[in-house]
């Protein structure tokens, strides 16, 4: 097995720091329209949280859509619309405008003392959907509908949360989640290999080296990812101060290695989980200390881990059976 500081030096080579820069510069639009009064309220939330003025190159990534004027040159960074009105409004509003810009359409309808509501997935291109809100406040909107904003915001999350700041805690969220789904796969596809006889004997060495480098890679690079989503430029000498974060990830890997050598099958599973929970704990510690200013409690840490250990072992049993099954 390889010593912690070769994969440290062999994970380095990889990650890749102009490139989560060039994220933090990709445009990016959504249209606002409906109610000018909401409208007005919402572009004032979506650019709130920047330590002083808002900078210009955030304002600029909303604008108004009128939804009886022309229809307008369709920028091609544009993400979604968000329309805002009252109760009826979404209803009675005449959405073939929208619709012909063949993006995701959030209505968001202001309801006082209503309880807050939503789809459970965003909508898809060209159609929409509604949501309740109560007022337009961060703890409102928190439950569907910033996070799905940022579903409809692929490929420039990183940009989103930079110039947004109250988005910011759901596109740690989102980066999380596709880095611990890339890391499951990754460790699947090598427990799997260990236990294929013949290519286990031949591969099986590479390929639980080759597992760590990489997922220990996806949880560096989600670390410059999220610092860059909060504003800061991605460094990777500030990095390290961070790993102790993802120090406990080597042991969590080397349980998932002695597990599925003990339990054939089952430890494939558990190899997954393990990979996917840690990257978990990996993203939810560091946006944490983003957010607080100071690093998540080890015991807070380790209830984080098992709870999402837990969710993950059932989700990796599931795609096992189905590559199994094939």
């Amino acid at each position: 097995m390889a010593a912690s500081s070769d994969i440290l030096r062999l994970v380095r080579k990889g990650i890749d720091v102009k490139k989560v820069h060039a994220h933090t510069r990709k445009p990016f639009r959504f249209y606002l329209c409906g109610d000018p009064a909401l409208v007005a309220e919402m572009r004032a939330v979506l650019l709130s949280g920047h330590d002083q003025s808002v900078p210009p190159d955030a304002a600029a990534c909303l604008e108004t859509l009128h939804l009886y004027s022309p229809q307008p040159t369709l920028a091609g960074e544009a993400q979604l619309v968000l329309f805002m009105g009252r109760r009826g409004d979404a209803a009675g509003a005449d959405m073939n405008l929208l619709g012909s810009l063949r993006l995701p359409i959030l209505a968001i309808t202001v309801e006082e003392g209503a309880a807050a509501s939503g789809p459970p997935s965003p909508p898809a291109r060209g159609s929409s959907a509604e949501y309740i809100v109560p007022s337009l406040t961060r703890e409102a909107l928190r439950g569907r509908v910033l996070p799905h904003i940022v579903e409809c915001s692929k490929g420039v999350e990183i940009a989103v949360g930079r110039r947004l700041p109250i988005l910011r805690e759901a596109v740690a969220a989102k980066l999380t989640r596709d880095a611990a789904g890339n890391a499951l796969k990754i460790a699947l596809a090598s427990a799997v290999v260990d236990h294929i006889p013949l290519v286990g004997l031949v591969m099986g060495v590479f390929a639980s080296a080759g597992d760590m480098v990489a997922i220990t890679g996806i949880q560096m690079m989600l670390m410059l990812q999220i610092e860059a989503a909060y504003g800061r430029d991605p460094d990777v000498q500030r990095m390290w101060q961070l790993l102790p974060v993802i120090g406990g990830g080597f042991g969590w890997r080397s349980l998932a290695r002695e597990l599925s050598g003990f339990i054939p099958v089952a430890g494939i599973a558990i190899k997954g989980a393990i990979a996917y929970a840690g990257t978990i704990v990996v993203g939810e510690s560091v946006t944490f200390y983003y957010q607080q200013g100071r690093h998540m409690s080890a015991s807070d840490a380790r209830a984080l881990y098992e709870s999402t250990k837990s969710e993950a072992m059932t989700f990796a049993r599931d795609l096992l059976k189905r590559f199994l099954n094939r």
